[in-house]
């Protein structure tokens, strides 16, 4: 007879709390005694007692935070824990904002009082009309001795709080089977794969190289209930102690391959993310490998990395679904292959940095069921990790060459080779014969141009484009309060078109600063609205103005979303349906070389280029997507070290699609944006073989002609020559990565040096200092 063991606890949890409430004073009625209050941002908030507007009682808290940045609330002192304790945190909540949150949650620490993590077992709250009860249940995770009860947000708003509680509730370690064998066990030729039953995480032995891999627990929210072993798979049954979600899990070796993949099952409400399978530990020596935008690297060691994550549905997380570790040769990789609802967790586990995968509801519910490859490797490194992505995503038909596009399109030949402008200058065709004059002979003009300068262009052998945008819609009843307003605003779609989230508000997008300096926010438009305006708006537009290249803004960039309206209603993966179905539309139907900001490998098979996939989004200069035209005198230190580390970044993204789709820096982060790294990012450039982007006024191109021609000559003709090829391989030629090396199919070598000594190479060759080699 099946034990329900949902129910086993849920009687424990009824039967009480094991100790004393664990917040005193959650209804304020003795005021703000044991309460404190903190924000980023100095003198951007206070806490004052309202009555007013409670919900029960004389009073409540009212929480004002006026700055951009985070704040918190919460119960003065921590709380002893132990690892599988439950807990439960609730309040009532009543908010007004614009766009903000507040999140119900605790931070985590360690017997030493260090936190481990801010923001656990998170319960987030939007925009509300009246009082909305806020409820999070957690288990205490491995390596933590307290926890600290919080409020937390970030961005201006008001926030009424009251009836905060918190109570121990049980312990799951008695759900744990007793008579399981400590190890459950399946092998192939390459791999012998174990499952911990104490603990549910996985022991790896690569029998080829006699390595070991172990998953360490991130948390004890999920439960193993039950497990058998047959010939090739592990069945697990499991249970998500936080929401009483039960679970199957499944290991299965593929064949005699060294990989196996872990899918999981399961019926019901998801209130919260979900982070399972547990991560396996890193090794000293070991580097991540992060596909977030072009590619990135972070030595498992590096204690300056934060734990964060990354979505895998939107350009501003990873933007292809895998993951790695690596010592530079042996490793192994994660193909996230059902990424619509997925995200990853840089998380560290004693000590180093690891990688966890996190499954996000679908609409508030588990969904489809979600899996994972695991992947070993005996040799290769991140190259090796990235070429077997590859080879899944032309699997799954997302390798489209640009070879193939240009069939289709012969106009994607003007892309290659070609140095993306953005110039607002009115005689576009006059400064275009400047630079043809100058040598800088292929250009994708960006910006927007009236009919017979099109054509002007277009007999130059320019790729003339224009700006476009199928997301932000502000609302007609704010134009007052504006200093202007965007001539691309689909202003028809408000606001019976726009994304409504699950509370019935409508979703935040793109901020305005008014005539009086404040904010005012655009809707989004549901993505399954967008492909009917852009048949509205393109055709008739092209039918007067020659255009051959359009940029399609946010598409790729903003991530998949929900929407809740009733006449439209989407799952993240009609979102992402949706957003190719705009891009097919303006690629292929209106024949035009198309790209988008920043970029996803969901919509290769549809673009031709994508703005900001070489900038790597974290690691931008503060507000560049608004302040474009600032040219940076001083760098800042992230920028430096991580947008233009070399010791940090990789080319992942070309490892996989450097024939398919060409990466371009961001408009705010283009290669004259600093001056003082210009040359580096030159050499960027040409080592990944992409084009550079140049934003300037005709002042700033008279006054620095012959650098940019400079920065042109170092690298278009090059890019040109393997745009067509696919990256073979990337190599680190000294130990501080100052020398790194890229091969292309077409049998073409790039080296270049960031360091500031000359390196010789094996045939005798010397690079000097920021020099390089093209053979």
């Amino acid at each position: 007879m099946k034990v329900n063991l949902w129910l086993a606890l849920q009687v424990v949890l009824a039967a009480g709390p094991l100790q004393a409430a664990i917040v005193t004073n959650g209804g304020f009625e003795a005021g703000l005694g044991g309460w404190r209050f903190w924000t980023r941002d100095a003198n951007a908030g206070t806490p004052s007692l309202d009555q007013k507007v409670v919900h029960s009682g004389r009073q409540s808290a009212r929480v004002e935070h006026r700055g951009e940045n985070d704040w918190s609330f919460e119960p003065s002192g921590r709380v002893p824990a132990q690892p599988g304790d439950v807990f439960e945190l609730e309040t009532w909540l009543k908010l007004e904002s614009q766009g903000a949150s507040a999140t119900l949650c605790a931070s985590t620490h360690d017997a030493q009082g260090k936190a481990v993590e801010w923001s656990y077992g998170a319960r987030s709250l939007h925009d509300t009309g009246d009082w909305q009860r806020v409820r999070t249940r957690f288990v205490v995770p491995p390596g933590v001795a307290q926890i600290q009860p919080r409020l937390i947000g970030h961005g201006p708003l008001t926030a009424w709080v009251d009836d905060y509680s918190g109570e121990k509730k049980a312990s799951v370690s008695f759900l744990h089977p007793k008579d399981l064998a400590p190890l459950l066990t399946i092998q192939n030729a390459a791999l012998a794969v174990s499952l911990n039953t104490t603990n549910a995480t996985l022991l790896v032995l690569d029998r080829r190289t006699r390595q070991s891999f172990e998953q360490k627990p991130l948390s004890e929210d999920v439960v193993l209930t039950g497990a058998t072993a047959g010939r090739d798979q592990i069945e697990l049954s499991l249970l998500h102690a936080a929401s009483g979600l039960e679970m199957k899990g499944i290991v299965r070796l593929d064949g005699e391959l060294p990989e196996f993949t872990f899918e999981l099952a399961a019926q019901g409400e998801l209130p919260n993310s979900l982070r399972f399978p547990h991560p396996f530990a890193s090794r000293a020596g070991e580097y991540l490998v992060v596909p977030m935008n072009e590619g990135i690297s972070y030595p498992v060691e590096d204690k300056s990395i934060e734990p964060f994550s990354l979505v895998a549905y939107g350009g501003h997380g990873i933007c292809m679904a895998f993951w790695g570790a690596t010592d530079g040769q042996r490793g192994h990789g994660v193909i996230i292959e059902t990424p619509d609802d997925a995200a990853i967790r840089l998380q560290r586990l004693d000590g180093k940095l690891a990688i966890a995968p996190q499954w996000d509801p679908q609409r508030g519910q588990f969904g489809y069921a979600r899996r994972l490859r695991y992947v070993f490797f005996e040799q290769g490194g991140h190259v090796a990790i990235a070429k077997r992505y590859r080879a899944h995503a032309q699997k799954i038909g997302l390798l489209k060459t640009l070879a193939d596009k240009r069939r289709e399109n012969p106009n994607v030949d003007l892309l290659i080779g070609a140095v993306n402008v953005w110039c607002w200058d009115r005689d576009a065709v006059g400064i275009v014969k400047e630079l043809q004059s100058a040598g800088i002979e292929r250009i994708l003009w960006s910006n927007r141009q009236p009919p017979e300068n099109l054509r002007a262009l277009n007999d130059l052998g320019v790729l003339a484009s224009r700006y476009d945008i199928y997301q932000d819609v502000m609302a007609p009843t704010n134009f007052p309060n504006l200093r202007g307003t965007h001539a691309d605003w689909v202003t028809a779609a408000w606001p019976d078109d726009i994304i409504r989230k699950a509370g019935g508000d409508w979703l935040r997008g793109w901020g305005v600063r008014g005539k009086q300096g404040e904010w005012y926010y655009c809707g989004v438009i549901c993505d399954k609205r967008a492909p009917d305006y852009a048949r509205q708006r393109i055709p008739a537009e092209l039918a007067t103005s020659p255009y051959r290249c359009r940029f399609i803004d946010t598409t790729t960039a903003a991530p998949w979303h929900e929407c809740y309206h009733p006449n439209h209603p989407m799952t993240r993966t009609d979102s992402r349906e949706w957003k190719m179905k705009l891009l097919r539309y303006v690629s292929r139907d209106c024949n035009l070389v198309t790209g988008c900001e920043t970029g996803h490998d969901a919509s290769v098979p549809f673009l031709h280029y994508f703005e900001g996939m070489m900038s790597l989004g974290p690691y931008r200069v503060p507000d560049s997507g608004r302040d474009m035209a600032r040219i940076w005198t001083n760098a800042p230190e992230r920028v430096v070290k991580f947008q233009l580390g070399h010791e940090y970044r990789l080319p992942l993204w070309e490892l996989v699609y450097h024939d398919c789709v060409v990466a371009q820096w961001y408009w705010g982060d283009y290669n004259n944006k600093l001056p003082m790294l210009w040359d580096k990012r030159d050499l960027f450039n040409l080592l990944y073989a992409t084009p550079p982007m140049f934003m300037f006024n005709r002042a700033l191109w008279q006054e620095n002609k012959a650098r940019f021609v400079q920065s042109y000559q170092n690298t278009c003709p090059h890019v040109r020559t393997v745009g067509y090829s696919e990256m073979t391989n990337h190599r680190f030629l000294t130990p501080d990565r100052s020398v790194q090396e890229t091969a292309f199919a077409n049998g073409t070598s790039i080296t270049v040096n960031f360091g500031s000594s000359p390196h010789r190479l094996p045939d005798g060759t010397v690079i000097g200092p920021m020099g390089y080699r093209v053979k």
